[in-house]
């Protein structure tokens, strides 16, 4: 219940009543609200009015945690905030910070806020993250404090001129910079803006990308979309746990669901066994894993396993790479038959799905392909082949739209072989069922620990190194991690020059995540006379007993 009175001032002069200036509206709407809130004893609540216990833990992290009451009047005040920035025609705000529940209001404030939010990888160098800011056209930047330093030497060099930052010397403060935000409730009659993603290079530099309307809720209004937001699978079920880095899309989906009023549990960093504490303590129902997740959660003791209750959880969305069959059904026999897999990616959303059950009847899928999208193997010629056949794995969509990536129309034709068909670079096979089953990747790609990276980029900066004559990266196994980046080295000289020596010379020129792991000299890439190399038989080898 809120009180609402029509606010009007009797005129000195006359007696008849005029309209407020806006300081004493500011004044006297203020002051309602606390006489609401003290007569009644009901909060003010813009975007949360459907949550019964306002008073209730929103979100939280290790740090910090907000009431729904608190977080309601943040978020108003934040996307109110972001209306008195010039935010230019794009509307693009950027979020460049570790886990925390800022970096959660920050994402779902600028969506609020009617920006589109371009979330940064945090590994990021600032010379990297200027790219994108200036590639995005980002107006206003957010960081956090193991971003500030690298945050505004991007914000220098790629000329954005508001940098707000929380524990972040040198930035404009947070809690300032909201405080100068109205409570009242936010435009959401305003177009949603969908976020613009950014994926690592095939040429050596990211590639942004719009949340596509799979992953996307869409509406016409701000107003719309919460709604939309509210039916989400994961909304009823309780409290969900963000353990992902919130630059992928998995964990900024997670952090959506505040607006369904689901809270949300934020974990800084994975770690396995605070990971089972967190579910333990939190009861915890839903969160978005990929394999080396698993993998970690699995390698715990059993004695340390056995402390931790995680029969809360009832739905779990593994993402980012094709499961170990072994690792899937260990977590299964673990934690029940909650898993749910969405194969996909950032540029076109979920593309095939399965449930543990299916899974348990056809173990190693990825699942069927799920609306607009369907599935198709092709041979080299582009055309299909037989059920249980492999070959290149390619869907089409339904829509037509496929793969779009921002200021690049050369790389979004790229994808497709025809309007709406596309390919996500991998080879694998249907069975009679519909259920796709992955085998190898045709592209560069290296998926590791759930992270796309290509190659291009440590083979760029690896062949400026004076003793390098070429260059390959490629994927190889990894217990942990999936896949690891190699790198195959050609040395131009004789000089002596050791395996760390270079992979140091990466790292002091790149995000160390893009670096290879591991490196090798060899005397031959395999080069064809057309210069080209092929990586698939590069990885061959390293392969055979996988």
């Amino acid at each position: 219940m809120n009180l609402q009175i029509r606010l009007s001032i009797p005129s000195a002069a006359s007696g008849e009543t005029r309209k407020p200036d806006g300081l004493t509206v500011i004044y006297w709407v203020g002051l309602l609200r606390v006489l609401n809130k003290v007569w009644w004893g009901f909060p003010v609540m813009n975007l949360f009015e459907h949550v019964a216990d306002t008073s209730a833990i929103a979100i939280r992290d290790d740090r910090t945690e907000l009431t729904w009451e608190v977080l309601d009047d943040q978020l108003s005040r934040f996307a109110n905030r972001l209306q008195q920035e010039d935010l230019g025609a794009d509307r693009r705000i950027a979020v460049f910070a570790e886990n925390a529940v800022e970096t959660g209001m920050a994402n779902l404030g600028g969506l609020l806020g009617g920006a589109s939010v371009v979330p940064v990888n945090f590994h990021l160098t600032a010379e990297e993250a200027a790219y994108i800011l200036e590639d995005s056209g980002t107006t206003v930047l957010f960081v956090g404090p193991e971003t500030a330093e690298r945050g505004l030497e991007a914000a220098r060099i790629a000329g954005v001129g508001t940098v707000v930052g929380w524990r972040a010397p040198g930035a404009i403060d947070w809690d300032q910079w909201i405080a100068e935000g109205s409570a009242d409730c936010p435009d959401l009659d305003r177009q949603p803006r969908p976020n613009l993603l950014y994926t690592s290079g095939t040429t050596g530099r990211p590639k942004g990308t719009e949340l596509p309307p799979t992953m996307f809720a869409g509406g016409d209004t701000i107003r719309q979309h919460m709604a939309a937001l509210r039916e989400s699978p994961l909304a009823p079920l309780g409290a969900h746990l963000i353990v992902g880095p919130m630059y992928h899309t998995g964990p900024l989906s997670g952090a959506r669901l505040l607006v369904a009023g689901t809270a949300s549990v934020v974990l800084s960093k994975f770690n396995a066994e605070a990971t089972l504490a967190a579910i333990h303590k939190y009861k915890t129902a839903s969160t978005v894993m990929v394999p080396t997740h698993f993998v970690r959660l699995l390698a715990l003791p059993d004695d340390v396993k056995a402390k931790y209750d995680c029969s809360s959880m009832i739905r779990v969305s593994h993402t980012g790479a094709k499961c170990p069959v072994e690792v899937k059904k260990a977590m299964i026999d673990w934690w029940g038959p909650v898993f749910v897999d969405a194969y996909g990616a950032s540029e076109v959303g979920t593309t095939c799905m399965i449930t543990s059950e299916d899974w348990l009847e056809n173990p190693g899928s990825v699942g069927r392909a799920v609306e607009p999208f369907t599935a198709l193997v092709l041979d080299d010629d582009d055309n299909e082949v037989a059920r249980g056949t492999e070959g290149r794995l390619y869907f089409k969509d339904a829509t037509g739209r496929g793969v779009v990536y921002h200021n690049d129309a050369a790389k979004s034709a790229a994808a497709h072989i025809a309007p709406g068909v596309f390919t996500l670079g991998e080879i694998g096979y249907m069975n009679d069922e519909g259920f796709v089953f992955i085998t190898d990747r045709f592209s560069d790609m290296v998926v590791s620990g759930g992270v796309n990276l290509y190659p291009a980029e440590a083979e760029q900066v690896l062949i400026d190194h004076d003793d390098v004559l070429d260059v390959a990266c490629i994927g190889v196994p990894h217990a942990e991690m999936g896949e690891e980046l190699k790198a195959l080295v050609i040395l131009a000289t004789d000089n002596p020059l050791s395996e760390a020596e270079l992979i140091s010379w990466c790292r002091e020129r790149l995000s160390t995540y893009k670096c290879p792991r591991s490196l090798e000299f060899v005397s031959d890439l395999g080069r064809n006379t057309m210069g080209k190399i092929n990586k698939r038989k590069l990885r061959a080898p390293y392969w055979a007993d996988k």
